[in-house]
């Protein structure tokens, strides 16, 4: 009896075994079973995610969300992230996609996979006016604050040497950090610097160099074929129908220039 009772546990786990794998290998039907797709955005870094006066959220990645959730007719659920927790959170399977600045790396791309990139994001060095840096050799002896686990935080640990590279928990503390004078030198992207230089115009903060020009994709989790295809049509249609320069437009003043879009769908 005991036997027969442990053959029948081992069915069980089984079952359960393949049930798993069957549901993580078929996330399109479980989001659509669902009625929801959860999205991971950090909403810390403006103007791609933020929250406005009534603490709802806003931004360029949260209006993509909205776009591809209303387009695959189910219901959004933002699943708030900062840099660090974006990956964590789609491989416990707490978020279905990623949605949030996620610049393509050879490293993470190990572990994920990403879309046909839906916009562009320029990562640079920048700081106080008197400062003297042209590049990642003037560093050297200098203190950058970055976010951690971010493109800015590779590059300048990898590359700029002696250099002592800050790192923050999330954007909010490195936009803080820039504003109220704790620190001098940031890596950071483009559109977040803009906002520091609108917070703090008495730092009279400047560009000092690009790192680099990064696409941004959708985080899908790896053997995820399905769910990967549709969203690759998905960003493709977008990008020929106008919607996603619209979003990106509006909350980045520029248009997504027509030869990187002809680069990345053709």
């Amino acid at each position: 009896m005991r036997l027969e009772n442990l053959f029948r546990r081992a069915l069980l786990l089984a079952a359960l075994s393949t049930a798993f794998v069957g549901a993580h290998a078929d996330t399109l039907d479980n989001i659509r079973a669902a009625k929801k797709i959860r999205v991971s955005v950090d909403l810390a870094v403006p103007p791609s995610g933020m929250t406005d006066a009534n603490m709802k959220p806003t931004g360029s990645d949260y209006d993509v969300a909205v776009l591809l959730a209303k387009d695959l007719g189910v219901a959004l659920e933002v699943v708030p992230t900062v840099g660090a927790t974006r990956i964590p959170n789609l491989q416990t399977g707490k978020a279905d996609i990623i949605i949030s600045t996620l610049a393509w790396t050879p490293e993470r791309a190990k572990v994920i996979d990403y879309s046909v990139p839906y916009a562009p994001q320029i990562s640079l060095v920048g700081g106080v006016k008197g400062i003297n840096v042209k590049s990642m050799a003037d560093l050297a002896g200098k203190s950058v604050a970055v976010n951690r686990s971010t493109t800015q935080d590779t590059d300048l640990t990898q590359n700029a040497k002696g250099a002592t590279v800050v790192r923050y928990d999330d954007d909010a503390g490195v936009i803080t950090a820039v504003v109220t004078g704790q620190a001098d030198l940031v890596g950071t992207s483009n559109a977040l610097f803009q906002t520091m230089v609108q917070k703090a115009p008495q730092r009279q903060l400047e560009q000092k160099f690009v790192l680099r020009v990064n696409d941004l994709g959708i985080g899908v989790r790896k053997d995820d074929p399905r769910l990967l295809a549709w969203i690759n049509d998905w960003v493709k249609a977008n990008h020929a129908n106008g919607k996603l320069n619209e979003i990106f437009k509006k909350y980045h003043g520029a248009e997504i220039p027509k030869d990187v879009v002809e680069k990345w769908v053709k």
